[in-house]
């Protein structure tokens, strides 16, 4: 992994990242809030409207008013409620063991792990702190995880490491989608499955830290990145990347997000050295100039290549013009 600091000085990596995932998307949920129903790997814009950064839910996009919990009320784990079916609160988190279990309507203190498949975690506020895990996902498929508020109190040395993560890279059929997920290193690192819908902004930051919105580490499993807004206000490392740390990138859409920020903005997966990217997917996205004229610091795109077989570069635009990004 190449060490990236938070002032930037010097070239941006062309690599790197945290530990990813890889896995089998099967199905799509209904689209969360804020998420139209004919979104979902089209070619182009959501909307024809310019600076949606300013105001994310005026162009239809993720931000704070259509992300996150839909309950008013929510039971403190563990010290109004300390165990349901299938899961029990154990070492300071919850552990989610039974299979088909629907975690929902629940405040956490801690990392919510998911070890059975098919569960929900649903209209949940989680919060962690430090070089731990907001939903931490091990060995299970079909996993969901909707309409949350996952954060830390920090944005510094307390930050959450990771939202959302696929921590042996095992998973598959996981579905992130409708969150709101603040002061986190990383938002969502998961190789394969949904990532839609979600509100990724106001990134904590600790000394060594890589700043990613999404991250992938290498994987031809099918993983799509749809209608979220991402805001990274860092000089690094990105709003949204495909990196080869593990493997060929190949079988990615990222399409109709609101990103901004980071060193490069989206990391395109062809990593200098590395093995052929193939059907990647980069269409109707809107770059945001609300931290560097660029979009990110360096520039909106890196480690991109159009002329791979399957991949596809179109439909990209500045979001306070309109006018096309380049590849």
């Amino acid at each position: 992994m190449l060490a990236v600091s938070q002032i930037s000085g010097g070239a941006e990596p062309q690599a790197g990242g945290s530990a990813g995932g890889a896995g089998l998307a099967s199905g799509s949920p209904p689209a969360p809030r804020g998420v139209p129903s004919s979104s979902g790997g089209g070619g182009g814009p959501v909307t024809r409207h310019t600076d949606c950064a300013a105001s994310p839910h005026a162009c239809g996009f993720p931000d704070a008013t259509s992300t996150g919990p839909r309950v008013a009320s929510l039971r403190s784990v563990p010290s109004q409620v300390s165990s349901g079916p299938g899961w029990s609160w154990s070492h300071g988190g919850v552990e989610i063991s039974g299979a088909g279990t629907v975690f929902a309507g629940y405040a956490v203190a801690g990392t919510v792990d998911v070890t059975a498949s098919h569960v929900t975690v649903k209209d949940d506020k989680i919060t962690a702190t430090g070089d731990s895990f907001g939903v931490a996902i091990r060995h299970a498929s079909g996993t969901t995880i909707q309409d949350c508020d996952i954060s830390s109190p920090s944005a510094g040395d307390g930050r959450l490491m990771v939202a959302v993560k696929d921590i042996y890279g095992d998973a598959s059929g996981t579905k992130v989608t409708g969150n709101n997920i603040w002061h986190t290193s990383t938002g969502v690192q998961i190789g394969s499955g949904l990532i839609q819908g979600n509100y990724i902004h106001d990134m904590g930051y600790a000394g060594g830290d890589h700043i990613n919105g999404t991250t992938s580490n290498g994987s031809t499993t099918a993983l799509v990145i749809d209608h979220n807004t991402v805001f990274n206000s860092y000089s690094q490392t990105d709003a949204i990347s495909l990196f080869e740390d593990f493997g060929v990138e190949a079988n990615v859409t990222i399409s109709n997000n609101l990103v901004a920020g980071g060193g490069y903005t989206i990391y395109g997966g062809q990593n200098p050295g590395g093995p052929r990217a193939f059907n990647i997917r980069i269409t109707g996205n809107r770059f945001a100039t609300i931290y560097f004229p660029q979009g990110g610091h360096w520039g909106p795109i890196t480690a991109v290549d159009p002329s791979g077989p399957g991949n596809q570069w179109s439909g990209n635009v500045w979001d306070g013009t309109g006018q096309p990004v380049s590849a």
